[in-house]
């Protein structure tokens, strides 16, 4: 390691966050990142890694994309972050083309700056146009670190915050149980149904046949609105721009962020349908902060949007889908007693292990052989693996034979004792 990228971290420790750097150097990898562009970044010592985490999903166009980078540079020649009072054509253009990707009951968007912000504000709009408190999520659930968001989340984190959810205003059920999810609706008090539509801190498991439609038409039912978590699986990762409309469902709202930033300005949004909306019609200055739908947010929003629907990069990803499909197939045959499933969904992917710290392992393998990816924190026997949208065939096979070695290694490494 160099003596700068010691000195960050000597410092760090001190200053920044102690446990951190702390973990990293009991894996042997205190990071510095350097340069970076698409697909792959360096540390300071010059050591290039391909980028398999892209942050959740907020690389999803990849590191310093050229064409977000000058939609920001000529936002800034003309504007600032403007004025959260006030509309604007930024706003509008954003906010139109938001809505020209959704459903069609989808009627207004509301921008923020954070996924765990934008999950607060649309439990409190469904709080409003119920008139009820209750909400429904997911044990195995990541939806932000903010508080509604750490409480509809893995009960656990809220807890080491001293922050425990009140049983009579969060309930968390097991994924894919569409039976506990009727069972808590039936005490007519949700206001609403909150699922990540597929869990990316769990480990990405997919959901069952129906589950999703099934979550609508159940939360209907019994007076509850349906939100939808597609922060991570959102934005063209599933192959469709909202992973829980590739499976059937109609969500009253979706919550999008990460990817939306374009990896430069962090933005957040709320697309709701009226109902969702309807407290904007009694009193729109009722949820608002200083940095609420930023212009300069708004204008590089917007050139994602433009970016995503384009049908070369549909063609990409649908490549890339396959390519991961038919490759991690052969590479579950070869390392069968190690890699026992492959969780995908487009370029949503989870490789589960058959050790409860493989994916730990994997992740450590892997940034030994060049590749950045991170194991899912809910169940550290899977490994996230998360391709830009824009990653090319060549870099695509690079990964794959570097996972080829990281699991040999992996293996390996689980077998002894000091992991």
């Amino acid at each position: 390691m160099s003596k700068e990228a010691e000195k960050i971290y000597a410092e760090a420790a001190k200053i920044w966050n102690p446990d951190r750097v702390a973990t990293f150097k009991k894996f042997g990898f205190e990071m510095v990142m350097g340069k970076r562009q698409g697909s792959y970044f360096e540390d300071l010592d010059g050591h290039k890694y391909i980028n398999m985490h892209s942050n959740g999903g907020v690389f999803n166009l990849g590191h310093r994309n050229p064409e977000i980078r000058q939609a920001l540079i000529d936002g800034m020649a003309v504007v600032d972050a403007g004025n959260h009072y006030f509309p604007s054509r930024y706003k509008n253009e954003l906010n139109e083309k938001l809505l020209a990707v959704s459903p069609e009951n989808m009627k207004y968007v509301f921008t923020l700056n954070g996924g765990g912000e934008a999950i607060d504000a649309a439990v409190k709009f469904a709080r409003r146009a119920t008139k009820r408190q209750r909400v429904i999520s997911l044990a195995c659930a990541f939806h932000g670190g903010t508080g509604i968001a750490m409480q509809a989340g893995n009960p656990e984190l809220a807890e080491f915050f001293n922050m425990t959810p009140d049983p009579k205003f969060y309930t968390h059920i097991e994924y894919n149980n569409l039976e506990q999810l009727e069972m808590v609706l039936k005490k007519n008090d949700t206001a609403a149904v909150l699922i990540e539509t597929i869990p990316a801190t769990a480990g990405f498991p997919m959901p069952i046949e129906n589950y999703h439609r099934e979550v609508q038409r159940l939360a209907h039912q019994y007076g509850a609105l349906y939100i939808a978590d597609e922060v991570q699986t959102g934005m063209m990762r599933s192959g469709q721009m909202w992973c829980c409309c590739k499976f059937g469902a109609t969500p009253d709202m979706i919550v999008t962020g990460k990817g939306l930033s374009g990896g430069y300005y962090p933005m957040s949004a709320v697309i709701m349908n009226d109902e969702a909306a309807g407290w904007m019609k009694v009193d729109g200055f009722a949820h608002t902060s200083s940095f609420n739908g930023t212009e300069l947010g708004c204008i590089v929003a917007a050139k994602v949007l433009d970016i995503l629907r384009r049908p070369a990069v549909k063609q990409n990803i649908d490549q890339l889908t396959e390519f991961f499909q038919q490759n991690l197939a052969k590479l579950q045959q070869k390392h069968r007693e190690f890699l026992i499933e492959i969780r995908q969904c487009g370029v949503i992917m989870g490789l589960k292990t058959a050790h409860p710290l493989g994916g730990q392992a994997l992740m450590v393998a892997l940034i030994k052989n060049g590749v950045w990816a991170v194991m899912a924190d809910f169940d550290k026997s899977v490994l996230q693996f998360k391709p830009n949208l824009l990653m090319d065939q060549a870099t695509a096979k690079k990964v794959i034979n570097r996972l080829d070695q990281a699991l040999t290694e992996a293996q390996q490494m689980v077998s002894t004792p000091s992991l």
